[in-house]
């Protein structure tokens, strides 16, 4: 259960926060899981959305690799919430089973292909020794220039802190959802 009550209805907000609520719920279909917490702070809600919204519909990342990041985040932070919302979008995106069954049981590369290694090796590397070694950053680079070098780089960090706005308030997915082992 989360730690503090989760905000389902724009009517638990004050008149002037709810159009935070409305904006959240009409780019996502809903408001759930980080932003029923983020909402405490409405302002923070309202900036951590438009910022997750360009990371997730607007980026210059293509899909497979955003959800190749944010799937190796989540994995990363032992996210349960954030793997189970993203594995299904993480398969509509085009990543491979393969890769989305590596990145679970942390068996990398695996089944990786190179590419998927390199963007999972590069989340990684930042969430885990907080560097990225220079030919793995080199070689993203060539791949994704410097604008999605810094688009990758801001998903990791964005997913990042949405993983610890989900665990610091125990925020789990629905019953039924894909359980990443912790």
């Amino acid at each position: 259960m989360a730690r503090v009550p989760l905000i389902s209805r724009k009517e638990e907000l004050a008149p002037e926060h709810q159009a935070a609520f409305d904006a959240i719920a009409e780019s996502r279909g809903r408001v759930a899981g980080p932003f029923a917490v983020l909402l405490h702070s409405p302002e923070v809600a309202k900036r951590a959305a438009h910022l997750g919204a360009y990371i997730r519909f607007e980026s210059a990342l293509a899909g497979a690799e955003r959800e190749l990041a944010i799937l190796a985040t989540a994995r990363a932070m032992d996210c349960r919430y954030e793997w189970a919302a993203h594995v299904p979008l993480a398969g509509k995106a085009g990543v491979r089973a393969e890769a989305i069954a590596a990145i679970r049981a942390r068996q990398l590369p695996g089944d990786l292909t190179a590419a998927e290694a390199e963007i999972v090796a590069y989340a990684t590397g930042l969430l885990g020794v907080h560097r990225v070694e220079g030919g793995l950053f080199e070689g993203l680079r060539k791949r994704l220039r410097p604008r999605g070098m810094v688009e990758l780089t801001a998903t990791v960090g964005y997913y990042a802190m949405i993983a610890c706005t989900l665990n610091a308030f125990d925020v789990e997915p629905e019953p039924g959802a894909d359980l990443l082992p912790v």
